[in-house]
């Protein structure tokens, strides 16, 4: 077992680096915190002032009298409306310029980690709920945004106008300040009673939320499933189990909430009540003066505002460091396909492809996918890979494109091993179209354009036509400007496929990967995706995923994969003649029919 002494310089090491990273996200808006902090200091002062300056009214000019009173009381008067003018000026830099702040922050924050999201590897994604991972960027951050702004704020305001208060009443009177004193900290206490376990029902409450953000996305994303089954009901009860979890995490929420404010907001009669008690016996055997009293009750009543600021920043801390906490934890994970520093950026490709003992095993998992696999794939060569489902077709093209690093052996694209190549400009070599198609929410042109987000309309058409997706786009209500709705939801699976394969013709690239592309696809709409495809093939070295026999007639190689490696290579009539793993998957009723 690891050093307890060990573990705790550990934690103690990852605070330090997460508070440093904490006070970064002010550091450029040094200049509106500073400021923010000193209109801080004024309110309090503000707010200190005014007792004594009351004081000076009840306790000095009243007891003088004399011609020039009148005079003196007003030029008081008018300092305490100057006051309060500069709390009131102070107070909307504050709640304007503080927010501003904030929500910047908050901007910052989300940039950095939507960025990283981008980062991030498919293993990571693997593991991963949508729904929990958009909670931390929208939850989670604006936590942090109340944190960030009223944090510094409210403690800097409560432990300033608290202690010059009770630095003021014991210079006052030191008894009935102590018996204050006394009293304030007993609620300290009872707060600090409650720190822990508000902390813990915050944090379930905010992995609550997160569950009912993830049912909401699978859900919404599966509603065409959840209809086509008449499912709507077990979706609506998946649902109300979690929504109904975190309904009764905001119920321990709002009961320690309760229990922690019912007692502050009794404090303050139940401290008036002393002071009135005390301070009356105080008059009468000491010779205290009323004024004192009185100032000692226009204390007590401004006590509430920072002991509420410092309960307030309390309640922030609770909600802001775990979704902090949550933030860091995935920006701290590192992509476990990364550039290496001297990274090289391939332009030019031929398009060879070989693989050279590769084994790749994906986390979590204690079998192999592949596992020494050896292939060789000559530029502008038509190579199909078939095999029974889940022996790793897929995911041989999926560490082509490094979706997934290898965890031995090596892949070489034009004879350079993909490791000390940049992902950007692997990727930008090859073009893939799969099975499973996604266009964004936006119109055709913009989908088509992905392939090339700098093309422009005449190049975008030009690809269209050469996708065969140009007739159908004409047809629609505004052609290219046409809106396709989420994922593509307003055309049909051939017309999805054929804006796909447009945008990879506009990337235009010299590698292919076709994953089991025309599988899902009617026999009319397979037509003229597969005339597509084939004009797609020309000139560039192809990999063809194969669910049908139609989609690998043309390929002058086909190689049968098989417990973990290469069973077979050679072509259609070959491997037929051989008898063997391709022969029997063809022969079969429900593969390459």
């Amino acid at each position: 077992m690891p050093d307890t002494n060990d573990q705790r310089n550990i934690t103690h090491k990852v605070n330090q680096e997460r508070l440093r990273k904490f006070l970064s996200f002010y550091k450029p808006y040094k200049r509106i915190l500073i400021l923010d902090l000193m209109c801080c200091v004024l309110s309090a002062a503000a707010a200190l002032s005014i007792p004594l300056l009351s004081r000076v009214i009840t306790g000095t000019l009243l007891l003088q009298g004399g011609p020039g009173t009148m005079q003196a009381i007003l030029r008081v008067g008018a300092a305490i409306l100057f006051l309060i003018v500069v709390q009131l000026c102070t107070n909307t830099f504050m709640d304007y310029r503080g927010h501003s702040m904030g929500a910047a922050i908050e901007r910052d924050m989300r940039s950095e980690l939507f960025s990283h999201y981008e980062d991030l590897s498919f293993s990571f994604y693997d593991e991963q709920k949508p729904g929990q991972l958009m909670s931390v960027l929208t939850n989670d951050l604006l936590a942090m945004t109340e944190l960030f702004h009223h944090g510094p704020e409210d403690l800097f305001i409560s432990l300033t106008e608290m202690t010059g208060i009770l630095v003021i009443l014991l210079a006052i009177n030191v008894k009935l300040a102590c018996i204050i004193l006394v009293l304030m900290l007993l609620l300290v206490l009872y707060a600090l009673h409650f720190d822990k376990i508000m902390r813990r029902v915050i944090r379930v409450n905010r992995d609550r939320i997160a569950d009912v953000n993830a049912q909401t996305e699978d859900s919404i994303s599966g509603m065409r499933i959840v209809k086509s089954f008449a499912n709507e009901a077990v979706e609506k009860r998946k649902f109300e189990i979690q929504n109904n979890r975190y309904y009764e995490s905001r119920k321990e929420v709002y009961l320690s909430d309760a229990k922690l404010w019912t007692v502050i907001t009794a404090f303050c009669p139940l401290i008036t009540m002393v002071v009135v008690v005390v301070g009356s016996v105080l008059i009468i055997k000491t010779g205290m003066q009323i004024a004192d009293l009185i100032v000692f009750l226009l204390y007590i009543g401004s006590l509430f505002d920072p002991l509420s600021r410092l309960i307030n920043f309390t309640r922030l801390w609770q909600e802001g460091k775990p979704a902090f906490d949550r933030y860091m934890e995935i920006l701290d994970t590192v992509p476990e396909v990364k550039d290496r520093e001297n990274a090289e950026v391939l332009t030019e490709v031929k398009g060879s492809i070989e693989f050279r003992g590769v084994t790749f095993r994906y986390n979590g998992l204690h079998e192999d996918v592949l596992s020494d696999l050896n292939l060789s794939i000559f530029p502008g060569e038509f190579v199909a890979v078939v095999g029974a489902s889940g022996v790793g077709k897929t995911t041989l093209c999926s560490l082509i494109l490094r979706f997934y690093d290898v965890t031995s052996g090596e892949i070489l694209l034009d004879g350079k091993n993909i490791r000390s190549i940049t992902q950007k400009s692997v990727r930008r070599q090859i073009g893939i179209v799969q099975q499973d198609i996604y266009l964004f929410s936006g119109t055709v042109l913009e989908n088509v354009q992905y392939g090339n987000p700098g093309a422009t309309r005449e190049a975008v058409i030009e690809a269209a036509k050469k996708a065969n997706a140009h007739p159908f786009i004409e047809k629609l209500p505004q052609g290219y400007d046409t809106y396709v709705g989420p994922h593509g939801v307003k055309l049909s699976g051939g017309q999805k496929q054929r804006i796909s394969i447009a945008r990879v013709f506009l990337k235009n690239p010299p590698i292919l990967i076709l994953d089991e592309a025309t599988s899902a696809l009617d026999n009319e709409s397979e037509q003229i995706v597969k005339e597509s495809l084939d004009k797609l093939a020309q000139n560039r070295t192809t990999i063809v995923i194969a669910h049908r026999f139609s989609t690998i007639q043309n390929a002058k190689r086909i190689v049968v994969l098989e417990d973990r490696r290469i069973a077979e290579e050679g072509t259609h009539d070959a491997l037929i003649e051989q008898n063997g793993v391709y022969a029997r998957l063809y022969k079969s009723s429900g593969y390459l029919h």
